[in-house]
């Protein structure tokens, strides 16, 4: 982790994501792309991905049962995460 000029930290991190969800990711970025009317790069899609969906954080509520999959060891899939899109 380290912090950025901006006031916010930057975590780097490996994911193994299957294809499906890097092309979702792909047209996240072509989405932003057009909207902000320059080249989004795929972290760039990740990011504003995770910032405009904040789900409850079950970690931080004591005594709340953690998911199944936040709970598995090692390899919890990316199934927990949001979807790009409204296809599954």
């Amino acid at each position: 982790m380290h912090a950025l000029p901006d006031g916010e930290a930057e975590i780097s991190l490996v994911v193994r994501l299957p294809w499906e969800d890097v092309a979702r990711l792909g047209q996240e970025a072509g989405r932003l792309a057009a909207q902000m009317q320059r080249p989004v790069t795929l972290d760039e899609a990740v990011s504003n991905r995770l910032r405009s969906t904040r789900p409850a954080a079950a970690h931080a509520r004591p005594g709340a049962e953690q998911p199944a999959a936040a709970a598995a060891p090692g390899g919890a899939g990316v199934t927990s995460l949001p979807r790009i899109s409204g296809t599954a």
